[in-house]
């Protein structure tokens, strides 16, 4: 399980489903009557707080603020690279 600081930058694998799935959908599949798709979006936060029951809160990019398990799979740290790739996808 990842350590995380106030500041890190996090990539969250978001699962969506939908009609029509995003440019910035990936690992897209159809499901079982094809008419819905299943697929992950990347949302790129920072985080603003580390807490003591086990969970962390981040931000958005728009502002927005959300509360997260430090085990949630979907959580991976930025690396430097994607930091560096991603970085008007990152909050300020």
């Amino acid at each position: 399980m990842p350590q995380f600081r106030v500041g890190d930058s996090i990539i969250y694998h978001k699962p969506k489903s939908s009609v029509s799935p995003g440019p910035r959908a990936r690992q897209v599949y159809a499901l079982e009557h094809g008419e819905h798709y299943h697929y992950v979006v990347d949302k790129f936060w920072k985080v603003t707080s580390v807490n003591a029951d086990g969970t962390i809160e981040v931000v958005t990019r728009t502002g927005k603020k959300h509360l997260l398990p430090v085990g949630d799979p979907n959580i991976s740290k930025a690396h430097p690279l994607q930091q560096l790739l991603y970085r008007k996808r990152f909050p300020n």
